[in-house]
This record gives C-alpha cells, sequence and structure tokens, in this order.
C-alpha cells in the first residue's frame, strides 16, 4: 500500500489521528495533496532525526489534547444527562432502584407507563426519560388529559384544518405532531375520554396521525409516556379503560415509590426544599 492509501485508511477509522508521511520520493504536489488529505505533517527523506522526534512529539501531544478533549466531552454529556435524574432525591434502597431503572429505559425507545400516587413525581420521571434519551434534543410536550376541554380535545392533541368546524378559521397543529422527534408525556391518562382513547390507540399502532378535516396520515416520530395514579390494569378490568390500549401503554412500566416506602429520604427533600 502507499502512504496515501493507508492514510485513507486511518482517516476512515479516525480522522483525528496524526499521520506523519515520509514518503521515498516526495515532491510538492506530493506533499499538497498529502496535507489536504488530513496528514500531520510532510517529511521529506533524508530526514534529521532530532526534527522527526520533534515532530512525533508534537503529534502526540495533539493526540493526547484531542483524546482529552473527547473525555471531557463525555463526562460533561454524562453529567447533563444524569441531572435531572440527580434532582430525584434521597438515598433509600427504593429510590436508588428506581433511578437505575430509569436510566435503563432510558436509553431505549420504548415506549413508558409511569404509575404513582399524586405528588410522586411523574412529571420529574418523565423529563428524566426525555433528558437521558437520544430524544433530549427534540420537544418535550406535556399534557394534562383531565384538564382537556371535552369540545377540543381533539383538535388540541391531533390538530385541525381550516373550516374543520365552526371556529376553525386556521390550521392547528396537535401537541402530538408538535412533540416530533421529541417525547410526549400524557398525564393522568386514567382520565382521557373514551373517544381519544380509541384514536390514541390507532396512533400507538400506526405512528401516524391525521388532523381533523384531513384524511391525509402524518407520520409521526416520538416516545410516548404514559402517567396514571390510577391502576389501568384494574380500571381496564372495570371497563372505565380500554383493555387493549393498556397493553400498548405497558410497554415498559416503571412504578414512582411513595413517600412512606423512603421515609430516610425525608432529610434529603427538607434540606432541598
Amino acid at each position: 500500500q502507499s502512504g496515501s492509501d493507508l492514510l485513507e485508511k486511518i482517516n476512515e477509522m479516525d480522522r483525528s489521528i496524526p499521520v506523519i508521511i515520509l514518503p521515498g520520493q516526495g515532491d510538492i504536489p506530493t506533499a499538497v495533496r498529502a496535507m489536504a488529505d488530513g496528514a500531520y505533517d510532510f517529511l521529506e527523506k533524508p530526514c534529521a532525526p532530532n526534527h522527526l522526534v520533534d515532530v512525533i512529539r508534537r503529534a502526540c501531544e495533539k493526540r493526547r489534547l484531542v483524546l482529552e478533549n473527547r473525555r471531557l466531552r463525555h463526562r460533561l454529556a454524562v453529567a447533563e444527562a444524569g441531572a435531572l435524574t440527580a434532582n430525584i432525591l434521597g438515598e433509600a434502597p427504593a429510590t436508588r432502584a428506581y433511578r437505575e431503572q430509569l436510566a435503563r429505559i432510558a436509553r431505549t425507545d420504548l415506549d413508558v407507563l409511569l404509575v404513582g400516587e399524586t405528588g410522586a413525581g411523574k412529571e420529574l420521571a418523565a423529563r428524566a426519560l426525555h433528558a437521558q434519551s437520544d430524544r433530549k434534543a427534540g420537544p418535550f410536550v406535556a399534557i394534562n388529559c383531565g384538564a382537556l376541554p371535552s369540545d377540543l380535545a381533539g383538535s388540541e392533541l391531533f390538530g385541525h384544518e381550516q373550516g374543520a368546524f365552526t371556529g376553525a378559521t386556521r390550521r392547528r397543529i396537535g401537541k402530538f405532531e408538535h412533540a416530533a422527534g421529541g417525547t410526549i408525556l400524557l398525564d393522568e391518562i386514567e382520565s382521557m375520554p373514551v373517544e381519544l382513547q380509541i384514536k390514541l390507540l390507532r396512533i400507538l399502532q400506526e405512528r401516524e396521525l391525521e388532523r381533523l378535516g384531513n384524511n391525509t396520515p402524518i407520520p409521526l416520530d416520538i416516545r410516548v409516556i404514559a402517567a396514571s395514579k390510577a391502576d389501568l390494569q384494574a380500571e381496564a378490568e372495570k371497563g372505565t379503560f380500554r383493555q387493549d390500549l393498556y397493553f400498548r401503554l405497558d410497554v415498559a412500566q416503571i412504578e414512582i415509590p411513595p413517600m412512606r416506602d423512603r421515609l430516610e429520604d425525608a432529610q434529603f427533600l427538607f434540606r432541598a426544599f
């Protein structure tokens, strides 16, 4: 192989590896081409040993700085990703296990069902999942299903076209479409009206929606996190929540421990607040 061929192979592995070219025969066009292709330096033979050692020493120092910069960037990324999880305070066994479970599931792209009592921190958990996922650069959209106005809920979630109904004077992008590339949190999912549950089920299955007044499917690239203070399986058995939707949501379930199961964490919360 020629030096230029080897340089190309090394660049494919890592362009920041310093490569010093010492050709059998060198000329200015060859040197210019090598430097343009990413060579660190181009030396003509015969090369003074002291000069060669000096160039190698500088190349090694450059490589050391590149690797150190990568390590620091990685540590910063890990710290940023774990920042919200770190806000889940406490050192009780239940709290530590809960944080570890969040970190594990965050790295997947699975839809998640968060179950916990009122005030347990379901939205904080959802934000931590988003912040540690590959979608962290995308939007995080939180919706309180219990606060959706019944007459405008469909438009709020899925959007509508101009003229779709009385008062629809312009097109509206719904929350699901707005969350494209990111994460959507459906808080208090147990209070979602049945007719919206049916539409949500289809979205989860097909990963597409149709705005009100338009039959053209719109692809969706989103992660869905549902949160509930109720036992959705029990609600499904009672008939107050669609069973097929429950099974679709329950891909990865995280139970948020109540305070009574981690009383030793009270001191951490007291100091924080």
